[in-house]
């Protein structure tokens, strides 16, 4: 059987130099191991030889006509047995040091060559690396001397003994998953000469799963099948999967995640566990991979496929219902989630997604977000649409979620009408105080300059003026001040801004489910206050520079005023908590018994609540912004007298 195992594609293979102590041992040009978004390929160098070899001077590359392409950096050494990672990120970072470098340049998944060579210009290997298949390792088998595909990645490790020329093809699922009134018995086909293995508990098949029965495979439950195809000489195949909800009824539209339990709850490496660790592990940012199902109300299944996920959010990533990001990754088979859920948007494809478990606002309503945020369509404003949906993990009942857009560069490349790969990457987006710590996406030097300099100096001044007029889009800033002013949005710094390539700052409105708790002043003394006072969150600056010269003072007041009357009037807003909870009221009730963290009679009470502050906290605004402001009454009556007197009719309270 080893023999037929080591078969190989002559036109594939390229004999190790015999002669050489370090040799190319292992290669990844579809890396599916992602961590904060960077999934960078590599080369793995192993010292076959009897004693340490300095690497200093020694470089890589993919260029025979520029065998310099990248460095070993001084003190670089690979000890007799030992191994080492270059990672090809294709940008200029350090080189690093020890078992870790970084060059400069990627690998193509297409295929190409590989050059190492030592310090005295020598070529010490030249390599010839096939086409890659995603997440799968090209290398020299142990003992081998002709390089294939491996079953497993040995990265840091001695190889597997045994090596590939080809993949095996996947099976196909011929019963489609979806929602069935009772039992039901599914069928597969598989690739010729191949033997089909599966599992019904989200873990990946192996070889030691069971067989798929012939006649096909009796359902009476729901149940998560994942299949996978084996054969003798080549590499086990992708695996394919699908969801079976037997018997249970379909009130909004669901999302299925497929995935093995070590990538959720095991205590090392679970993403949705605290783990034991000094840093939590659903705050490492590392991606699993993940088989995501999206069925629409009428069950149709629009998108079945392999990406990643991760354990989304901050402080809220205690909770026990945790929100999980989606990312749709070429290595697993496909760049994007080639459909849209989103009732406002006209996109035709997306890059990620975001699973959001209502988070600080879990046990209250966990619809202010949502209700708050939809508030703002056609303002001129980017924020998150959302559909309400119930999420199951391996079969698992994972109760009601928000599907939102996830905030990434791609997600504000598409608002913008962005479409170059190289714009896309240098958008900028900052969260916070846009300090490096709260550096999302490119760089914050231009914003801190901006911040500072409306901080030190008079913007009556028409040149200083000016200078803000050409970096801030200042509608963007008037507008998100305005909205969370009027929620009331305690949760101040939830503030970001960004930039395109060529274009101004702007703000983006997200994250404003602390609002509707109170009819205090609050979050107003941290949005209006003097240029002078300490930063807290946010840059106050810009906005309080603006608000000293008379035109934009009364740009940024008749802006709330408009604001006030498009969007706070309170048929409009109870007609968008009506349509929310039109939503989540059929699914709560079980969503409720999944988890036992609050009751039916609280979140009626609290749906009561924060429509009271929705519908009176709009009237108080002028009262709020006069006394922040210092307005007279004559501005007050300017600004908000038709305004207030429109509020008073529309938004009283109920009798």
């Amino acid at each position: 059987m080893l023999k037929k195992m080591i078969l190989f594609l002559a036109v594939l293979l390229l004999p190790v130099y015999a002669l050489a102590d370090v040799v190319i041992s292992e290669v990844c040009a579809l890396n599916g191991t992602y961590q904060n978004e960077h999934a960078y390929d590599w080369v793995e160098l192993y010292n076959n030889g009897t004693k340490t070899v300095s690497l200093s001077g020694w470089h890589l590359s993919d260029s025979k006509k520029n065998l310099e392409k990248w460095a070993f950096p001084k003190g670089a050494s690979l000890k007799k047995g030992g191994y080492l990672t270059v990672y090809c990120t294709g940008e200029e970072l350090d080189p690093g040091k020890g078992s870790a470098f970084y060059a400069n340049f990627k690998i193509s998944s297409g295929g190409e060559k590989l050059y190492l060579s030592d310090a005295q210009g020598n070529l010490v290997q030249e390599l010839e690396i096939p086409q890659q298949y995603g997440c799968i390792t090209y290398g020299l088998p142990a003992g081998g001397t002709e390089y294939g595909f491996f079953e497993n990645d040995t990265r840091g490790k001695k190889n597997d003994a045994v090596a590939f020329a080809i993949r095996a093809d996947a099976p196909v699922i011929v019963t489609p998953g979806g929602f069935y009134d009772e039992a039901i018995t599914v069928t597969a086909t598989a690739p010729q000469g191949a033997t089909l293995r599966y599992t019904v508990n989200g873990a990946t098949p192996t070889l030691k799963s069971k067989e798929f029965p012939a006649e096909g495979l009796a359902i009476g439950k729901t149940t998560v099948l994942r299949v996978k195809a084996f054969q003798e000489d080549a590499v086990s195949s992708e695996v394919v999967s699908a969801s079976y909800f037997i018997g249970d009824t379909l009130k909004t539209p669901v999302v299925s995640l497929i995935t093995d339990e070590k990538y959720l709850f095991n205590k090392k490496t679970g993403a949705l566990v605290k783990g034991s660790g000094e840093t939590p592990n659903y705050a490492k940012e590392l991606e699993y991979p993940v088989n995501i199902e999206y069925f629409t109300l009428n069950g149709d299944c629009e998108i079945n496929q392999m990406g990643t996920f991760t354990c989304s959010g901050h402080s809220a990533r205690v909770n026990a219902q945790k929100s999980i990001a989606l990312y749709a990754r070429n290595e697993y088979g496909k760049e994007t989630f080639a459909f849209n859920p989103f009732p406002i948007r006209n996109y035709t494809e997306y890059k990620s997604l975001l699973l959001r478990a209502a988070n600080s606002d879990t046990y209250a309503t966990r619809i202010r977000d949502v209700v708050a945020s939809s508030l703002a369509e056609g303002q001129g404003i980017l924020y998150q649409d959302h559909v309400v949906i119930q999420v199951y993990i391996n079969g698992e009942y994972w109760g009601h979620y928000n599907l939102r857009e996830k905030i990434n560069k791609h997600f504000i490349a598409q608002y913008e009408g962005v479409t170059d790969e190289t714009d896309i990457d240098n958008i900028d987006i900052l969260a916070r105080n846009g300090t490096d710590r709260f550096t999302q996406n490119g760089d914050n030097e231009d914003w801190e300059a901006l911040a500072d300099f409306c901080k030190k100096n008079d913007l009556n001044d028409p040149e200083n003026l000016q200078y803000v007029l050409d970096r801030l889009d200042v509608d963007s800033m008037f507008t998100h001040a305005a909205f969370e002013i009027i929620l009331g949005n305690v949760d101040y710094t939830n503030v970001r801004v960004y930039r395109v390539p060529g274009g101004k700052w702007k703000y983006l409105l997200f994250d404003v489910e602390a609002c509707w708790r109170n009819l205090d002043p609050t979050p107003m003394e941290y949005y209006i206050k003097k240029v002078s006072a300490k930063v807290q969150g946010f840059r106050h600056e810009p906005l309080n520079a603006l608000l000293a010269v008379p035109e934009y003072k009364a740009k940024f007041l008749n802006r709330v005023a408009e604001i006030l009357v498009d969007c706070f009037q309170w048929p409009h807003v109870e007609e968008r908590f009506d349509q929310v909870i039109a939503q989540l009221d059929p699914i709560l009730d079980r969503h409720i018994r999944r988890w036992d963290n609050m009751k039916r009679s609280n979140w009626n009470k609290n749906i009561g609540a924060i429509k009271y502050y929705a519908r009176v906290r709009p009237r108080k605004i002028a009262e709020m912004l006069q006394k922040a402001m210092k307005l007279t009454n004559e501005e007050v009556e300017l600004y908000f007298g038709e305004v207030q007197a429109l509020l008073e009719v529309t938004n009283a309270k109920p009798e």
